[in-house]
């Protein structure tokens, strides 16, 4: 698929948008342009563009606006130590963004062209990327449709666009372990869209989250919708659990936790150091004794967003408890390191996560 450029009239000048870089913080910030895809019933995806980021028009009608067909990924593009850019792993994006579109009764788009797409916009706007600690271009694909038509069926129009976002550090707080509070909203069900990237599961967390927020914490924990017990997920994080003997546990994937890519990165990067790591139902009440006899020595959540985040306390209306030393424990922080270093290219990239930018 060929990508037409359009001219942008008026991009942000030089000195603005240094200003606005230096302190990115973290999806309040956006550079100048975009791209976009329309999709057609019985012609595909055509009129591929690269263009001004701007608003979009929308008819009252619009079916992502009734029925919440929409999907989304999270994506960075990182600096090497030549200059050059690089996204991770982008081709596993590209496989989940297309595994949540079959959930949501919605098109693929091709691998090779959401990818294409994703580089093109990374390169255009190079210029973006912040100079700070831990800064990233936060890459936001997302699809919804948009046909005119208020019948509960799938739509037969949709459009496909990635924008940029300069981020630095996700957790205001710039702690280096978290506070949690374990919600009493559910997050999702068997049966559900909980494996799949959509806004409405993130909908659905606002009220927990905002609770937590309220509570004073960082971020909250989802049980499991059934019997309320098993833990799931932090936020729209993956958890793991380390103890005193290295082994580590963290929540299998039976459809209602989205499959991290981060999640998936530190299981291959955890095995191949020999350490046990096991997919396995770990409780609330087994998280709370282990912590307290000591046999959990480190918990931590991983995403694109935060990258691996430890959890340093635990708040649920039956008390709190804190993990470890309350900070950042040794498996966490080399984890981390080993991951950031592969992404940032000081670390060996053995298994070919990395992609240049050219």
């Amino acid at each position: 698929m060929k990508f037409e450029h359009l001219p942008h009239p008026a991009p942000v000048p030089d000195a603005d948008r240094a200003q606005a870089i230096a302190d990115p913080g973290f999806g309040k910030i956006f550079t100048d342009h975009m791209v976009m895809i329309d999709y057609d019933e019985g012609e595909g995806w055509h009129d591929a563009t690269l263009g001004p980021c701007q608003p979009i028009p929308l008819h009252p009608a619009s079916s992502v606006l009734h029925y919440a067909q929409e999907i989304f990924e999270g994506m960075k593009a990182y600096r090497l130590s030549d200059g050059s850019m690089a996204l991770f792993r982008p081709d596993a994006n590209a496989r989940r963004f297309n595994e949540s579109a079959k959930r949501l009764a919605m098109p693929e788009i091709p691998e090779d062209v959401f990818i294409e797409a994703v580089r093109q916009l990374v390169l255009k706007d190079a210029d973006w990327f912040p100079q700070v600690d831990g800064g990233s271009l936060y890459i936001r694909p997302f699809m919804f449709a948009n046909e005119h038509f208020l019948g509960v069926r799938p739509a037969t129009k949709y459009k496909f666009i990635v924008i940029l976002s300069p981020a630095g550090n996700y957790f205001k707080s710039g702690s280096p372990a978290v506070s949690v509070w374990v919600s009493e909203y559910t997050r999702a069900a068997p049966g559900g869209t909980g494996a799949a990237k959509c806004g409405g599961n993130y909908a659905a967390s606002l009220v927990p989250t905002g609770e937590a927020f309220a509570k004073g914490h960082d971020q909250v924990v989802f049980l499991d919708a059934a019997e309320r017990k098993w833990i799931e997920e932090l936020g729209g994080m993956n958890l793991f659990f380390v103890f005193e003997d290295g082994s580590m546990i963290t929540p299998p994937l039976t459809g209602t936790i989205l499959p991290g890519i981060t999640r998936d990165s530190l299981l291959t990067l955890a095995r191949e150091q020999g350490l046990d790591v096991r997919e396995e139902m770990y409780s609330i009440d087994q998280w709370r004794d282990d912590a307290a006899s000591g046999k959990l020595v480190e918990t931590f959540a991983c995403g694109t967003a935060a990258v691996v985040t430890a959890v340093g306390k635990v708040a649920s209306r039956d008390g709190e408890f804190t993990i470890g030393s309350g900070g950042a424990g040794q498996m966490t922080s080399k984890l981390r390191e080993q991951l950031v270093g592969i992404q940032r290219g000081s670390v060996d990239d053995r298994h070919g996560w990395v992609m240049r930018l050219e």
